[in-house]
């Protein structure tokens, strides 16, 4: 069986882009052999990531992930490439940084939870969702 050519999205989280890292991340999906397909420097406005964070709308954390994702601009940029999802989920590593294993993206330069440095998308589905409400600016 024949891996699938897709299309995915990451958000370089204002954490990372005060920190200046959004080559270093850029550069880990290219060196894997990723094309950058769409990219945007943004500021996201609460509506807009209420939209993309919308799926966690009942959790707790909601508020959070909302306020630190407006903190500051963030950079988003649909990757493609074989199983793009998966595999960019693996690039990207587990949520909570501590627990994210060394040459991961957050076990590389990830802090805490919220400031993990990068969001994925965990589905084809999340992703045409995320797609849509990240680039409606």
């Amino acid at each position: 069986m024949s891996a699938q050519t897709e299309e995915t999205l990451i958000v370089v989280k204002p954490d990372a882009v005060r920190r200046g890292l959004v080559g270093q991340v850029l550069g880990r999906f290219e060196t894997k052999g990723f094309a950058v397909k769409r990219v945007l420097m943004i500021t996201m406005t609460r509506p807009q990531a209420e939209e993309f964070y919308a799926v966690h709308k009942d959790k707790p954390f909601f508020g959070e992930l909302v306020s630190f994702i407006t903190s500051g601009p963030v950079v988003g940029a649909v990757l493609a490439g074989r199983d793009a999802v998966a595999t960019v989920r693996r690039l990207v590593g587990a949520t909570k940084s501590w627990e994210a294993a060394p040459g991961t993206i957050r076990g590389d330069f990830g802090l805490g939870l919220t400031d993990n440095v990068i969001h994925a998308s965990d589905s084809a589905e999340s992703f045409a969702k995320e797609r849509n409400a990240f680039f409606k600016s």
